[in-house]
This record gives C-alpha cells, sequence and structure tokens, in this order.
C-alpha cells in the first residue's frame, strides 16, 4: 500500500493555500524558494485535476510568483513542470506543480529549459 507523504505532512506546514489547492517548500529544492503546488484532495497524475483545482492551482502559482519576486530581486525568470507518470520521472504519486524560481548564471546554458528533463535534447 502507498502512503501519499502529502495526505500525510506531519512536520510539514503549509505555506500558502488557495481553494482547492496548497503550497509547501520542496523538501529538496532545485534553488532557493523552489515551491509544490498540491491539491488537497489526492489525485496521481495532472491530468486528474478538476477545472477548481486547475484554476485554484493557477491562481496560487500566480501569488507564489509575485511573492518570491518581491522577497528575492534576484529572480529573473521560473520554470513551471509537472512530472506525470513513473517515466516521466514522478516519484511521489500525488499530483504536484513545481514552482522554480530561475536567477542569471544559475546555469552556464539555461537555453531548453525543461527540454532538460532529457540532457541530449536541451540544446537545439
Amino acid at each position: 500500500m502507498y502512503e501519499c507523504p502529502f495526505c500525510n505532512m506531519p512536520g510539514r506546514s503549509i505555506t500558502a493555500s488557495q481553494g482547492s489547492v496548497f503550497a509547501i517548500e520542496d523538501a529538496t529544492p532545485v534553488s532557493r524558494h523552489h515551491m509544490l503546488i498540491i491539491p488537497f484532495r489526492h489525485c496521481e497524475t495532472y491530468f486528474e485535476l478538476t477545472e477548481e483545482e486547475l484554476c485554484d492551482a493557477r491562481k496560487l502559482v500566480d501569488r507564489l510568483r509575485r511573492e518570491i519576486l518581491e522577497k528575492d530581486p534576484g529572480v529573473s525568470g521560473f520554470n513551471i513542470g509537472v512530472n506525470c507518470g513513473k517515466v516521466a520521472g514522478q516519484t511521489v504519486f500525488h499530483t504536484h506543480i513545481h514552482l522554480i524560481p530561475r536567477r542569471e548564471n544559475d546555469t552556464p546554458d539555461p537555453r531548453g529549459g525543461v527540454r532538460g528533463v532529457i540532457p541530449d535534447k536541451m540544446g537545439y
């Protein structure tokens, strides 16, 4: 039986919420202020989100983006990503949207962005 870490989060504090979704800091962040936006309802992938959850997630992503930009002027870009299924790299099987702040020179060549999930496809 799979025990979902997002359905049972002792010791993890919710940073923000919007209706049917909430946000926490990523436990293993890619960058400072890396956030996860998660539906309260357990569902496995992004494709199972309801219209309400999608709308609430969008609002929360926008709000968190503004808050991050206010507290960290070094942030000049963002990656937003969702892993859907084991072959796509999903390791926690409860939908979660990554909001990853990016800063100038945080990687030698950011061109290709999320295409970096398959390293040979990043540069094009």
